[in-house]
């Protein structure tokens, strides 16, 4: 079989395909044929050495994807041969709050990750899809839309009426978006490119701040809600955009910490506006089993579909992450089998 590994050097130049033995699922593990993978800002961060930055052992990137169960292991009786799974990003959440035990579990990094024709995963860390979902849509959901689930649903409780603030158009945000409007919240998308903007306001977004042509977008939020300020903000940017975030937030309101973006540490982080506006932020890092199952019922419900803004060939991977890299996409990356 067919596979991309990085390490022990870091860098896009170093992800090479390589050949490996198709494995055998053990007792309780699936073998599953992959379909498609999506990609995440954490898989470029891996490929460049910021997450394991002292990997000495080769490692096979991407935490999200979708395949076919084409054998199972003994004693296996969540699935059957044929069904459609995604792995969940961290192997050992299943439900409950994290321990530190779990990050060792996830996908990608410090595991072996899922841009492979073939993987085995214990049948414990694996899902079902929705149905109605295209193999690329499918592989979006790991991690971009638990993520944006445990932010919206299970942490932030938004509720109809209900003013939500979205930094930029990827992966979490615009997962974000369609699960705050299934809510019935009014939504403000932030970006620096009208186009993107545009396209979210067709998805269903309330209003669009451009960044770029408006530096203060924390006041614009102030003038949209009269002043008010954001009941949740989902922020992605970090180092550049927390205290803005605070600044935009209405007193009692929340923060999910998603994203570093803009760099992992905050200087001159403003205490003072915090305090005033009794921010409430809650780091957010994907979710358990049960938030991705509870996800994929709400999914099918409605019959939501992901937003895929571009699909790559198995054999062009080292281009989708180029491409990622730009930083021009709107929605999710996907590389298919």
């Amino acid at each position: 079989m067919k596979a991309y590994q990085i390490g022990p050097e870091f860098g896009r130049e170093h992800l090479k395909s390589i050949e490996r033995a198709v494995p055998e699922p053990g007792p309780g593990e699936v073998l599953i044929q992959m379909r498609a993978v999506s990609l995440n800002s954490r898989d470029l961060g891996v490929i460049n050495g910021f997450y394991f930055p002292s990997l000495t052992e080769p490692l096979i990137p991407v935490s999200d994807g979708v395949g076919e169960v084409i054998r199972i292991g003994k004693g296996v009786t969540r699935f059957q041969e044929g069904e459609r799974v995604s792995a969940i990003f961290t192997q050992s959440w299943l439900s409950g709050e994290a321990t530190r035990a779990n990050w060792r579990s996830t996908l990608g990094g410090p595991l072996d990750g899922l841009l492979s024709e073939y993987v085995v995963l214990p049948e414990e860390g694996l899902v079902r899809v929705p149905e109605h979902l295209t193999n690329a849509e499918a592989a979006t959901l790991p991690c971009a839309a638990v993520t944006a689930w445990h932010a919206i649903v299970e942490e932030g409780e938004v509720k109809a009426g209900d003013t939500v603030v979205l930094q930029g158009t990827g992966g979490v945000s615009i997962f974000a978006l369609q699960f705050a409007k299934l809510l019935g919240a009014s939504v403000i998308v932030t970006s620096s490119q009208e186009e993107k903007g545009a396209r979210a306001l067709s998805l269903g977004a309330d209003h669009f701040l451009n960044y770029k042509t408006r530096r203060d977008w924390e006041q614009g939020v102030l003038d949209i809600t009269e002043g008010r300020g954001a009941d949740h903000i989902v922020d992605l940017g970090g180092a550049d955009t927390l205290n803005r975030s605070i600044r935009a937030l209405r007193v009692g309101g929340r923060i999910s910490l998603v994203g570093l973006l803009s760099g992992p540490s905050v200087e001159g982080f403003e205490i003072v506006p915090a305090i005033q506006r009794r921010a409430r932020l809650q780091a957010v890092n994907v979710g358990s089993r049960s938030m991705f199952e509870t996800m994929n019922r709400a999914i099918a419900l409605h019959g939501l579909r992901p937003v895929v803004d571009r699909i790559f060939p198995f054999a062009e991977a080292v281009e989708a992450f180029r491409y990622m890299e730009r930083e021009s996409y709107f929605g999710k990356l996907v590389i298919e089998f």
